[in-house]
């Protein structure tokens, strides 16, 4: 051990303060990102009201999860040619930029394509801070400030919720809207974090060639991009349209030119195809993408179907997702240990995917007059079974995996749940919205005769009321409900109202059904694995388990 590892564990040096000062950079870095999505989760039904655009707000999700997902191996491939300082820096400038932009956006198309450019540091930032962290501190110091980062995914999940509801519920806070503060509460945060890593962070980097697998990234945007369009706009354009076929097109051209990338590129490739010779390998990761389906399906619904289904506003909703926080930290935390002694991963991984599929069909039951405390106890349920599900696929792939393909095997961990994350929310969005139309005038047809209905279509101050305008069209046949603005639900009259929620929330059961049915796909595939794991090396600190609790 080098004498400047020595000095950085003895408390009181200048080095172990110097080490000190890193990790919070690193820890505000990492907070940037975990907070930022926990936050807009839970802002982005205000915010879609607000940029009239709630039918396309999948694309300002999606389009984060695929640029951080494609992003975190290239940027850690860059540290090794660049410097991890250099890299870890233009991370956060990026992501400043992105979340500035974020904030000034006008439109949802252009909130996307913000949304994709801060994407792109905050893949840089989760890739970053643990390489950073492993450069830096010796495995017993890296054990140490594992708690650390965790405390910072901790506190992002619970904080994070209630702090998006605080800003979707507030009209303006210092003369700007709101909801542009989920994205500009970054600025200040990032600036530390800048400051922090440049003028502390002084270790010199050790540059090793890598080949950047620049290729394999641009055709996997290719691949995902037309398939992601057609998932949100399929049901305007019609499934069997020509501009759906050829996008789909173009899509599989893209895939097939991404597999002959990697293949070309081999060891040096976004995801190494050898591993795939693995079987363990590909079913851990199949089950991988339907986690992500879960888990960020979840984190998009659950505030919608809080305050469109059950009326909440957007701090109540906040403080009601604290519960799945709370579910996943419940399970997650300490099951590492219990998985690696007893080696039974995949009666844990039945357990988790099972207790994630019983509560959607659970959610999938509800209806108008079900209990709170019930939603609520449901929602820490699920946060209960993500948390089982996802040390049970990480350790599966880790205690796997060879020690030379640790690095990239915990990579594709992250790669596959993003992939999952991003074709889930789409799916399910663009799902939701098709079935609604249908669903609200199935409602409204069933309750025309409905006398508290009637006397709300006669009531002369009910008329007067702009809010209701829209109801009152689609009842006469001259205008339809527009769904990409649905603030009018907070003022209209809540007899007219009624019907119409009711069609959101028999869509959004739908959409807990079919995500139920996708669960039970992961529950078959758990069948797949061997019933004790390997007992190789404890997974790497800063693996991907400590950051997934946030998102």
């Amino acid at each position: 051990m080098t004498q400047e590892r020595v000095a950085a564990e003895t408390p009181g040096t200048p080095e172990f303060r110097a080490v000190r000062v890193v990790i919070i950079g690193l820890m505000l870095g990492l907070m940037l990102s975990s907070l930022d999505f926990v936050i807009v989760a839970a802002s982005m039904r205000t915010i879609a009201d607000e940029l009239h655009g709630q039918t396309m707000q999948a694309w300002a999700t999606t389009a984060y999860i695929v640029t951080s997902t494609i992003a975190t191996p290239l940027f850690g491939k860059l540290s090794d040619l660049y410097g991890r300082k250099k890299l870890y820096m233009l991370a956060i400038g990026i992501f400043l930029i992105g979340s500035l932009l974020c904030g000034l956006a006008a439109s949802m198309y252009q909130l996307a394509a913000y949304r994709a450019l801060q994407g792109i540091g905050g893949g840089g930032l989760t890739a970053l801070a643990f390489a950073i962290m492993g450069d830096i501190l010796t495995p017993e110091l890296r054990a140490r400030y594992q708690i650390w980062f965790s405390a910072v995914s901790a506190i992002a999940g619970v904080a994070g919720a209630p702090i998006g509801g605080l800003f979707a519920g507030a009209g303006t806070l210092l003369w700007i809207d709101g909801w542009r503060w989920a994205f500009l509460i970054n600025i200040p945060i990032g600036i530390v974090a800048l400051v922090v890593v440049h003028r502390k962070f002084t270790m010199p980097g050790k540059r090793r060639e890598q080949r950047i697998d620049y290729g394999g990234a641009a055709w996997l945007v290719v691949c995902l991009g037309p398939w992601l369009v057609v998932s949100e706009q399929g049901r305007h354009w019609g499934w069997g349209s020509p501009l759906t076929l050829s996008l789909l097109l173009v899509g599989l051209v893209g895939l097939v030119l991404f597999l002959a990338t990697e293949r070309r590129m081999a060891d040096a490739a976004v995801i190494p195809l050898r591993l795939f010779r693995n079987r363990l390998f590909t079913v851990i990761n199949g089950a991988n993408v339907i986690v992500g389906i879960g888990v960020f399906g979840s984190l998009i619904f659950l505030p919608l179907y809080l305050q469109l289904a059950k009326g909440q506003s957007p701090g109540e909703a906040g403080l009601m997702l604290i519960l799945q926080t709370v579910g996943v930290l419940s399970t997650s935390r300490g099951l590492s240990k219990v998985i690696n002694r007893s080696g039974r991963y995949r009666a844990f991984l039945l357990l988790g995917m099972g207790g994630v599929a019983g509560t959607l069909f659970a959610f999938a039951s509800l209806d108008q007059n079900s209990p709170l405390w019930l939603v609520g106890t449901l929602i820490y349920l699920l946060g209960a079974g993500v948390g089982v599900c996802f040390p049970v696929t990480l350790l599966a792939l880790q205690n796997n995996s060879a020690k030379e393909d640790m690095g990239v095997s915990s990579a594709a961990y992250s790669f596959f749940r993003g992939i999952g994350g991003a074709a889930g929310t789409a799916l399910f969005l663009s799902m939701m919205f098709s079935m609604a139309d249908s669903r609200i005038a199935e409602a409204v047809t069933k309750v025309e005769r409905n006398a508290e209905f009637q006397a709300a279509l006669n009531d002369p101050a009910v008329l007067a009321n702009p809010a209701n305008l829209s109801i009152v069209e689609t009842v006469k046949g001259t205008g339809d409900i527009n769904l990409d603005d649905t603030s009018f639900l907070l003022t209209a009259d809540p007899r007219l109202t009624a019907p119409v929620v009711d069609g959101i929330a028999e869509a959004m059961s739908a959409v807990f059904l079919a995500g139920a049915c996708v669960m039970l796909i992961g529950f078959g595939l758990a069948f797949l694995l061997p019933k004790r794991a390997k007992q190789t090396e404890a997974p790497p600190v800063g693996a991907p388990e400590s950051e997934s609790a946030a998102s």
